[in-house]
C-alpha cells in the first residue's frame, strides 16, 4: 500500500494545513484589527462632536453676552474659551470698540443659543451650527431680540475645546 498525502480533489490537506488556514487566520486578524480600528475612531469622532456642541453653546453664549456695568469683566472672562488668530481679533474688537460702546451707550446683551448642531468633527477640531436668540438693550430703552446663526469652529488645545473660528451665517 502506498502512502502518501491524502488528496481532496486536486489540494492536499497538507498545502491547506500549510498555506491557506495561516492567511486566512491572518487575514481574519488583520480584519479584527481594523474593525477595532475604525470602532474607536468612530468613538472619538461621537465623543467629540457631543463635547464639542456643548463647548460652542457655552463659548456662544458668553461672547455675546455682557451687561453694561460689568461689560470689562464679561467680555474678558468669554476670552478664557478662543484661542489662536480670532482671540487676538475679539480682544481688538472688545477693547477697541464693544467695551467702549457698551459703558457709553449702557448697551447690555444676553444671548441664548437654543439650537447647536455638529457640522462636523474629529478628535482635536470641530465645526458646529449655533442658532442664536439676542436681546439687546441700550440705556433703559426696550429689549430688541435679534436671531442669527453662527458657524463656530473649535480647536481642541490642553483638553478643552476653545473657538478658533466664530462666522455669521
Amino acid at each position: 500500500m502506498k502512502t502518501g498525502p491524502v488528496k481532496l480533489g486536486r489540494v492536499s490537506l497538507r498545502l491547506v494545513a500549510t498555506r491557506v488556514l495561516p492567511a486566512l487566520a491572518l487575514l481574519l486578524a488583520v480584519g479584527a484589527g481594523v474593525s477595532k480600528y475604525l470602532d474607536t475612531s468612530l468613538q472619538g469622532e461621537q465623543r467629540a462632536a457631543k463635547e464639542s456642541v456643548e463647548a460652542a453653546r457655552q463659548a456662544t453664549e458668553a461672547i455675546l453676552s455682557y451687561r453694561a456695568d460689568t461689560v470689562d469683566r464679561d467680555l474678558n472672562a468669554a476670552r478664557d474659551r478662543l484661542t489662536g488668530t480670532f482671540l487676538d481679533s475679539y480682544t481688538s474688537l472688545i477693547n477697541e470698540t464693544v467695551i467702549p460702546g457698551a459703558r457709553e451707550k449702557k448697551i447690555s446683551t444676553n444671548a441664548k443659543v437654543p439650537a447647536v448642531a455638529s457640522v462636523s468633527a474629529t478628535t482635536n477640531h470641530a465645526v458646529v451650527l449655533a442658532f442664536v436668540n439676542q436681546t439687546v438693550t441700550i440705556g433703559t430703552g426696550s429689549p430688541t431680540m435679534t436671531p442669527s446663526s453662527v458657524r463656530v469652529t473649535l480647536d481642541k488645545v490642553d483638553g478643552r475645546w476653545l473657538v478658533s473660528g466664530f462666522d455669521p451665517v
